[in-house]
């Protein structure tokens, strides 16, 4: 875990006995020594509570790091799973491979150190408080739900001598953890641990591409209440929501039955947690700022690649705290999905040429793209994670439907619809699109223009590529270049920066075409990404953040003209 010590981020190994929380930071080796660990403090369970907003002096600061420095460590960690993977098929000796292991270990505490931001705080009776960085709710729920186990069943404070503590701090060292799940239990003088297991392995990329999952109905609740379900999947290491329910209101059985289309990065677990909806925030007491809304249950599920294979829906139930969440799954792989499929009725807009949309419509920008970016900048400016959440994938469907027949009550379906299924729409005709936007032809030259070194010539090469692009494309990408600007001048309240939106946009926008992509020759071979392809989704999201951080692209003057004055568009 991340202890946040005077504004510092610091890595430490947290242990959660039947009676204290200890934590501890991991001594440094040198060489030939075994691990040792070192106490930084701990709390009897007795003592220990879970501090709030309304008792605490001042919210603390957390010192956020830039989206482009945990790239950057994500390319690294790209690179050297690649490199490992290289060195065995190559046979080589396992002194190479046992350092790159290494550099792989620091790279991902690294990023384990600098990527989560959310506070977890503890107070001791004592009058100290300790604040921790964590990923998600989840993680901050289990915590809690296991700190509060626990205390049922110790009645008195102590204190500990420091030869106790030394020892206690010496077993430690045989449990090897370090981050994540499962939870595991451990017996130890006495006391029994509940430590947290990393599960990080070079042998295990994770999932890349999309995951269709429906949320069918839970039951268990004991009592009607206002009902709806996050999703949340990791990506590196951290988890990242990227889908919510509607409220389903007074109700102990909600049947919800919503589909949502979820991209998942090196993914290996889809989590789910419930939440009853608060409706009235001044009656619930927030702790370490979170949403008033209270947690009913949580469970996971692994991605297992094996078991998603055949690309079929598969049903599961995910048990947790007596409540049962039934759900549907579906996975498509990148390397799939990257085969787009041109429309048959060259009447519609999904799957049709941009030319052939925009001459069409006599339009510079597809009316499309000009209605859902007018929608969203109307209401969904300030939605949190707008592009990022998943809408509902039978409202996008809908609308979806209802463009591609030129339906004239279209912005009235628009008007009485989530944000962010308007958002995922937007993302669906550019998936869609029989060519992505920046093309095939000029794919290859905008992967090696963003890998120029010089500044000079990477702004040279890359603005002559993008004015090179046809006409439609060009002017299209410009039109929503300056709407994704003005959604990250929001990023204060909707979380999304440039990066962010490079992020889910890049991959998009961006492809490389069916004669470069890498489908597997046998159809039945494991769908999980080589890290060649997680660099490679890298580097489009790096091309698109280079236009957005661009202050401004000197288009010519009749095309940018045509944007910002036709009546046509």
């Amino acid at each position: 875990m991340v202890e946040l010590v005077e504004g510092a981020r610091k890595l430490r190994h947290v242990f959660l006995f039947t009676d204290l929380l200890l934590c501890t930071k991991l001594k440094k080796q040198s060489g030939g020594k075994t691990q040792q660990y070192d106490c930084k403090w701990y709390i009897p369970l007795t003592d220990l509570s879970f501090q709030t907003v309304d008792d605490s002096e001042a919210a603390p600061n957390i010192p956020l790091v830039l989206d482009e420095e945990l790239d950057a460590m994500k390319i690294k960690i790209s690179q050297i799973k690649s490199d490992i993977q290289r060195e065995k098929r190559a046979n080589k000796g396992s002194k190479a491979i046992e350092r790159l292991r290494k550099k792989l270990s620091e790279q991902e505490s690294l990023l384990l150190l600098m990527s989560p931001s959310m506070a977890f705080r503890v107070h001791s009776r004592n009058g100290k408080s300790y604040t921790f960085l964590i990923s998600s709710d989840y993680e901050r729920a289990e915590w809690r739900e296991n700190i509060r186990e626990q205390q049922k069943k110790c009645f008195k404070s102590f204190s500990l001598t420091s030869v106790e503590l030394q020892m206690l701090t010496n077993s430690c060292v045989k449990l090897q953890t370090v981050h994540s799940i499962p939870l595991t239990i451990n017996k130890e003088g006495g006391r029994t641990l509940t430590s947290l297991v990393s599960r990080t392995d070079d042998e295990s990329p994770g999932l890349y591409g999309f995951l269709n999952v429906i949320v069918h109905s839970a039951t268990g609740f004991k009592q009607s209440s206002s009902l709806y379900c996050t999703l949340e999947v990791d990506s590196f290491g951290y988890f990242v929501n990227k889908a919510k329910t509607r409220v389903y209101r007074d109700t102990a059985e909600p049947n919800w039955n919503e589909e949502f289309e979820i991209e998942l990065e090196g993914s290996q677990t889809l989590r789910i947690l419930c939440y009853e909806k608060c409706y009235n925030k001044s009656k619930i007491t927030k702790e370490d700022g979170e949403s008033a809304d209270r947690i009913m249950g949580k469970g996971q599920v692994q991605l297992d690649p094996q078991a998603l294979q055949d690309r079929d829906w598969q049903r599961t139930i995910i048990a947790m705290n007596g409540i049962e969440v039934k759900l549907s799954v579906k996975f498509t792989s990148r390397e799939f999905s990257l085969k787009r499929m041109p429309s048959r009725k060259q009447t519609g807009v999904f799957g049709v040429k941009i030319a052939v949309v925009t001459k069409r419509e006599r339009s510079k920008v597809p009316y499309i793209v000009r209605q859902c970016v007018e929608e969203i900048e109307r209401r969904g400016m300030e939605e949190v994670g707008i592009y990022r959440v998943s809408g509902v994938a039978t409202d996008i469907q809908a609308l979806k439907a209802a463009f591609d027949v030129n339906n004239k009550d279209v912005s009235v379906m628009m008007s009485e619809m989530d944000v962010n299924a308007i958002a995922g729409t937007l993302k669906l005709y550019f998936r869609e699109l029989p060519e992505p936007l920046f093309t095939d032809e000029f794919y290859p030259n905008f992967a090696e223009g963003i890998a120029l070194s010089d500044p000079v010539a990477k702004e040279s090469c890359m603005l002559n590529l993008l004015l090179s692009l046809p006409e439609s494309n060009l002017l299209t990408f410009l039109f929503l270049l300056d709407h994704l600007k003005r959604v990250a001048e929001k990023e204060t309240v909707n979380k999304m920066s440039l990066h962010n939106l490079a992020t889910v946009f890049g991959p998009t926008l961006l492809r490389p075409s069916d004669k470069e992509s890498k489908l597997p020759a046998n159809p039945s071979q494991p769908i999980s990404m080589t890290d060649s392809w997680s660099l490679e989704v890298m580097s489009q999201v790096q091309v698109l953040l280079y236009f957005l951080q661009l202050e401004a692209i000197p288009a010519p003057d009749s095309k940018r003209q045509s944007i910002l004055f036709s009546t046509e568009v």
